[in-house]
This record gives structure tokens, C-alpha cells and sequence, in this order.
């Protein structure tokens, strides 16, 4: 079965870690509110939501994607670039070991899940503020065994590889070509955002949720013959946030 695993946002979440935006007030409870809406979406489209509860301490726990890598046979515990996440790893693995076989990045490392973008077994890996070549190293000495590809890509005008780049299926990746080189990404049809922040987005078959302030992405998406299905996160964006960082999708019996 399809699984999402999320956490519920901090309270602390106003202190989050920023890299590319500038630091605004953040309203938690709304906030909260569109994290409930967003499950219900999963939700609606199939998915079992396993929701955590939320990490007082942590401000940036809501982002579950970072602190680890699923793949079909194994999770990868990661090594977060940002110190204040690392202890995110830990609150996270309880919920991943009834599911997958651990392995973990090891220092000096770092490595954040939002900078692995899948393609089928191809693991695009991006080399950003939080993640660095030897993470990439390790993340193919730990999955090139059981059958993927992994394949540095540089990212240089945003937080995340995903920030940038996301696979939509059919072969193809919606990016900003402006925030990354796309040379590694050319064995695949790439369509190019219409705003800037809009490349990501989470493909469940044909079905693309993506931020409701992203409405000419959202008409390219569905005049390529996907279904765009816009959701409000406005307030958790201020925290840098987009839809595939708040949950971990893996299929589990």
C-alpha cells in the first residue's frame, strides 16, 4: 500500500532554518491548519498517512523528507547539512524500522533527503548547501548495490535539488533550469517552470499536487495532459517548504 509518513509542524516553527528567503512571522496555527489539509490530500488520493507528532524543539521536524532516504529495499538515515536537523534522524528512525532495513550517512558527510530526486532507479543527487560530495559517495556506496544508478547534480540558486527538479513520470522532470546545471538531467524531457519556486511538486501517477500560488505551472502541467491539483501551503512556504519535504511516500504492506 501506498504510505505517507508526516509529522505535525512545531510550534517552534517561526525559528526554522533559512537559506534563500528572508525570515517573515509565521501564523502556527495556520500553518497547522493547511498541514491537516495537505494529509487530507494524500489522503484523497489514496495513501495511508501515518502522521508523527510533532517535535517541540525541532522547528524544521515537519520537513520528514530531509532526515531520510526510502528506497524499495532499504531507508537511508541521513546526515542533515544543517546541525540543528540532526537530531531529527534519530526521532525518525523509530518509524521507519517496521518498514525498512536501516542504513545511516556517516560523518563527515551530510546529506538531505530533499536533494534526492528518483527516477525510476536512477538517484539524481544534488550537490547543495546541505548535501556534499561525500554524502553523495556514501548515498551510492549504500543503493548501488541493490540496482540504482546515482548521479551528482549541482545545485546553485536553491535550497534543494527538489527545490529545482521533480520527476513527474513518463519520463519527465518538471525544473528551473536556472537554479541547477541540467546537463545530468538530459536523458529526460524536461518542461520548464512558469514562476520560479514552482518546480516542486509530488506526482502520484497523473495526479500533481502543487502549490496553489502556482497557477501558470499548474496550466502547463495540465495542458501536458497531467492533472494539477493545487493546494495551499502559502504559510508553511515561509518557511521554505514545498510538497514533497512534508512526507515520506514508500509503498509498505
Amino acid at each position: 500500500m501506498l504510505t505517507a509518513l508526516t509529522r505535525a509542524p512545531s510550534p517552534s516553527i517561526s525559528a526554522c532554518e533559512l537559506t534563500f528567503l528572508a525570515r517573515q512571522p509565521i501564523d502556527f496555527a495556520h500553518a497547522a491548519a493547511q498541514h491537516r489539509a495537505y494529509e487530507d490530500c494524500l489522503r484523497s488520493l489514496g495513501l495511508r498517512v501515518i502522521s508523527l507528532p510533532a517535535l517541540p524543539d525541532l522547528p524544521d521536524s515537519v520537513f520528514v523528507e530531509d532526515p531520510a532516504v526510502v528506497l524499495d529495499e532499504i531507508a537511508i538515515l541521513t546526515r542533515p547539512g544543517a546541525a540543528s536537523r540532526r537530531p531529527e534522524v534519530e526521532c525518525l528512525a523509530p518509524a521507519l524500522a517496521p518498514f525498512r532495513p536501516l542504513r545511516r550517512i556517516e560523518p563527515p558527510a551530510t546529506l538531505e533527503g530533499g536533494d534526492i530526486l528518483r527516477a525510476g532507479r536512477t538517484l539524481f543527487a544534488g550537490l547543495s548547501t546541505r548535501t556534499n560530495a561525500e554524502g553523495i559517495a556514501q548515498l551510492a556506496a549504500i543503493a548501488e548495490p541493490h540496482g540504482y544508478t546515482v548521479i551528482p547534480v549541482e545545485v546553485r540558486g536553491c535550497l534543494h535539488l527538489k527545490s529545482a527538479a521533480c520527476y513527474l513520470g513518463r519520463d519527465t522532470i518538471l525544473a528551473n533550469r536556472a537554479w541547477i546545471d541540467a546537463a545530468p538531467l538530459s536523458g529526460h524531457r524536461i518542461l520548464d517552470v512558469r514562476e520560479d519556486w514552482a518546480a516542486d511538486v509530488l506526482a502520484t501517477g497523473d495526479t500533481i499536487v502543487i502549490p496553489a500560488n502556482f497557477p501558470a505551472t499548474a496550466a502547463l502541467l495540465e495542458t501536458e495532459g497531467f492533472r494539477p491539483l493545487p493546494i495551499d501551503v502559502s504559510e508553511l512556504q515561509k518557511a521554505e517548504a514545498g510538497v514533497t519535504c512534508m512526507s515520506l511516500i514508500f509503498t509498505a504492506s
